[in-house]
């Protein structure tokens, strides 16, 4: 109890003393945010839109963002000498950080300019991301189906005009995706039926058609342009350290990048070795029976690892805190899965409901990440669920500071989810696991690898196929989740390197954090905090805390 008062105690403090002049440019920033942020195919970085909202990538909406975002940023350059706290440096660091990763989406990465599957996203991901909150779709939602699809058009005609930029892979990237539009839109209305009227099925249709129609004309379009476009896709060392050293806020170069993600993958091949060593005539794990034993043992896993938390007082897990359920694929869901994490992990608005995982029917023949869950969900649980990222985000979304609410990078949120994992298996979670625990040091060499494709892409030292040979191999996983991760890690730089890096800035912040303090270190005040504070980068982290905690 005096830890958690602890805790508590320290958030009140850190709340009270956010600055009203940025809390009101944060207010402000992150309304502008709402309409104008990119949607994209990966989960945490999913944001609550205005009712109504539909994407507008026009280039005159591109030129007011850049209006909108210099504006920002003056008056953020103008509140330079008003933080005197530490609390107060930090609440204005987030929010430079936070626009840095503005400016870094739309002059340095510049996917507006340079991904034509870019456009694809935006047209079709606001409608999966409608869909994946849990059945029955109620009528709204078949409405917000219809006028998204109808906007679809538009997104396409605005990519035609605005990628003057284009890099030959992308456009390959994207006409891959554009083929398997028509089916995918017919698919999934046809899964809608049973929760539409009669008049929403024939508009339903008459939106799909229209819009199958317009990508057909966008496929022409790129098809018409690829021929003796750039090869490269790399964003080049400077936008690199841009990224690195104002939107992540990480205190490294690349080639340090580079060095500490071939230690740690060093590190989880020999443990793995060591693992594999030791459970030698150990059976491996069995695919799941059916979707339904699957589905049915991860809810139950789920509530294991909540308790199991509980009794090794790893972190606090309050009663109102929705639970990581899943489920089978809706028949509208499934035709659409390609564009995104299948994850639904709640919202802002919708904090205290349950999380939902949707998977497919088990098969020796599913992907990497899909093919373990369906032999032991409880390392997706960790690091999607609980502790993992549902939960994170659910404690962060009701943080008494407003600033701290907000994903916009990726390097303590995977870092922390990545965490997770090791503390639960240095804690045994997976003591009487032994196949389990190989596939957590395999998990391991995934991450530490990913650093090395994160930093080889975005300087030009590996190409988007020289990358995916690189996962297939050494990691090694499947071809066809190699190529979708060196796909995403080339068109989003700086996300590959979050997990092995936030992991491992995570674990020097606790080791500062106990020696400073000694005895008076308590583990649990410390996760709280950490998780909590998970929307706010490690380094930041780092400074409060140990700010507040030894009164320095």
């Amino acid at each position: 109890m005096a830890a958690l008062m602890g805790c508590g105690a320290m958030l009140a403090a850190h709340a009270a003393q956010a600055q009203p002049e940025v809390q009101a440019l944060g207010a402000d920033f992150w309304a502008w945010r709402a309409a104008t942020q990119p949607a994209t195919s990966d989960d945490i970085p999913r944001i609550v839109r205005p009712k109504g909202w539909t994407p507008d990538w026009s280039p005159a909406a591109v030129r007011t963002q850049e209006t909108r975002l210099a504006a920002f940023e003056t008056r953020w350059k103008a509140l330079a000498a008003a933080p005197r706290t530490v609390t107060e440096k930090v609440d204005y660091r987030l929010v430079g950080s936070a626009l840095a990763r503005v400016r870094w989406e739309l002059d340095h990465v510049a996917a507006w300019r340079r991904q034509p599957h870019f456009y694809v996203a935006q047209a079709l991901n606001p409608i999966f991301e409608v869909l994946l909150p849990p059945p029955p779709v109620q009528r709204d939602r078949v409405e917000d189906v219809i006028r998204l699809l109808d906007n679809a058009p538009a997104i396409l005609v605005a990519g035609r005009t605005n990628l003057t930029d284009m890099r030959g892979p992308f456009v390959d990237v994207a006409l891959h995706q554009v083929a398997d539009v028509p089916a995918s839109l017919r698919g999934m209305a046809a899964g809608l039926d049973p929760f539409a009227d009669a008049g929403q099925r024939r508009r339903l249709k008459a939106s799909v058609d229209r819009a199958v129609t317009a990508f057909t004309a966008y496929a022409e379009f790129l098809k018409s342009r690829r021929a003796g476009l750039p090869e490269a896709t790399a964003v080049g060392r400077d936008g690199y350290r841009f990224f690195l050293g104002q939107v992540a806020l990480y205190p490294y170069t690349p080639e340090e990048l580079l060095v500490m993600g071939r230690q740690e993958w060093a590190r989880a091949v020999a443990f793995e070795t060591l693992e594999r060593n030791r459970n030698q005539g150990v059976a491996e794990l069995p695919i799941g029976a059916s979707i339904g034993a699957v589905t049915a043992r991860l809810d139950a896993e789920e509530l294991k690892v909540r308790q199991f938390l509980k009794e090794h007082r790893l972190l606090t897990v309050p009663d109102w805190a929705g639970h990581y359920n899943a489920q089978a694929f809706p028949a509208y869901l499934a035709p659409i899965g390609w564009l995104g994490r299948t994850f639904d992990l709640t919202s802002q608005a919708r904090v205290g409901q349950n999380a939902t995982v949707y998977l497919p029917e088990p098969s020796p023949k599913l992907g990497y990440f899909n093919l373990s869950i369906t032999r032991d969900p409880r390392p997706i649980i960790v690091h999607e669920g609980v502790p993992g990222h549902f939960f994170q985000l659910t404690l962060g979304w009701k943080h008494p500071n407003v600033l701290r609410r907000h994903y916009y990078d990726s390097g303590a949120n995977e870092g922390t989810g990545y965490y997770a994992e090791e503390m639960m298996l240095q804690a045994g979670l997976w003591a009487d696991a032994p196949k389990t625990r190989e596939m957590i040091y395999n998990f391991g060499r995934l991450r530490a690898l990913r650093v090395e494709v994160d930093v080889r892409l975005a300087l030009g030292e590996f190409t988007i196929a020289q990358a995916a040979d690189y996962l297939e191999s050494m990691v090694p996983m499947d071809r066809a989740t190699a190529e979708e991760e060196a796909v995403f890690f080339a068109a989003a730089p700086g996300q590959a390197i979050s997990y092995q890096i936030g992991k491992m800035q995570t674990l020097e912040f606790l080791a500062e954090a106990r020696v400073r303090q000694g005895k008076d270190f308590d583990l649990l005040r410390f996760h709280d905090y950490l998780w909590q504070n998970g929307n706010v980068p490690i380094a930041l982290q780092k400074e409060e805390y140990l700010s507040m905690a030894t009164g320095k």
